[in-house]
């Protein structure tokens, strides 16, 4: 009979292949051409070998995706969530900053701004809309749904983690995590995959625009990040804010209109306790994620500090 879900070893070691692809090829692909290396890591590196792995195993691709249609005012909150979260992940990404301006160097963005309007629209598609996909099969598709063996509450925190981990950018670690727990709890709340899927492509399109629309202010503000007194100060400024816009968050997030499956949610709209069918990770479990999170510091050793 077909398992409800991938186990956690052929689900940590397959993070681990992708990981390295990520590292190796991907990297060397968009070395040479961005956007088309864009393309080649995510569809090619990430989403093939989980479809691949899912299809051999013989899982229905929709229903263990979660593949269900969402409700017009579903989608505007998801919208709106979205947008009053990306304070909350761009001042946990600047504590991150905080710390490398301190005792390492910050890096720019690799990814060019566009100057005009069809250069917007491509990298919409290639870095807004792909990764929306791609990244969102991957961790809230089968990395959550696998890792649902040790309740729900962890499967979302663990997923995130690792997605933040993905990333392999000191500059751009508790973000991610931040928004990997938020698109894991609206997966939850709606049962649909298509949920963080829209709301992962909405948050980078808000960054895309941003500086789309403010590439001066942005070359200033990397500028100033090597004066301390102005950092220490836009940390306590960005964190006021943060904390209002994560009181608005939590507000939208209870009374969220979720689809009705009460083993999901309970009666304050947050995530429902479900039967945990494991507590420990063994060694070969573990093994993977171990070598990941060595590989990160590594990676991150040589880029930020070496």
């Amino acid at each position: 009979m077909q398992s409800r879900r991938p186990s956690i070893t052929d689900t940590n070691f397959l993070f681990l292949i992708i990981a390295l692809l990520l590292l190796s090829i991907g990297a060397w692909v968009q070395s040479r051409h961005l956007f088309i290396g864009l393309l080649i890591t995510q569809y090619l590196i990430i989403l093939f070998p989980i479809v691949l792995y899912l299809k051999r195993r013989g899982y229905n691709l929709k229903g263990f995706l979660r593949i269900k249609s969402l409700t017009l005012k579903q989608v505007v909150y998801i919208v709106l969530i979205v947008i009053f979260s990306y304070p909350i992940a761009v001042f946990f990404n600047y504590v991150g900053i905080l710390f490398l301006s301190k005792y390492g160097r910050i890096l720019p963005n690799p990814i060019p701004i566009p100057s005009d309007i069809n250069e917007f629209l491509l990298s919409f598609m290639i870095v807004a809309l792909t990764p929306g996909i791609c990244e969102e099969v991957m961790f809230r598709g089968m990395i959550m749904k696998a890792y649902e063996v040790y309740g729900r509450k962890k499967a979302i925190i663990l997923s995130a983690i690792l997605f933040g981990l993905f990333h392999f950018n000191l500059q751009n670690l508790l973000g991610p995590i931040f928004l990997g727990i938020l698109f894991g709890i609206l997966v939850y709340k709606t049962e649909s995959l298509l949920s963080s899927i829209i709301g992962h492509t909405v948050n980078n399109t808000i960054a895309l625009t941003i500086g789309f629309l403010s590439s001066d202010i942005q070359q200033a503000s990397i500028e100033n990040t090597h004066d301390a007194g102005t950092m220490v100060y836009g940390s306590i400024i960005l964190g006021v804010i943060a904390f209002a816009f994560f009181l608005l968050v939590r507000k939208l997030l209870l009374s969220f209109p979720a689809r009705v499956d009460e083993t999901s949610l309970n009666n304050d709209g947050y995530i429902q306790f479900v039967p945990v069918v494991k507590t420990r990770i063994n060694i070969i479990e573990a093994t993977p994620i171990v070598l990941v999170i060595l590989i990160f510091f590594i990676y991150s050793y040589i880029l930020f500090f070496a």
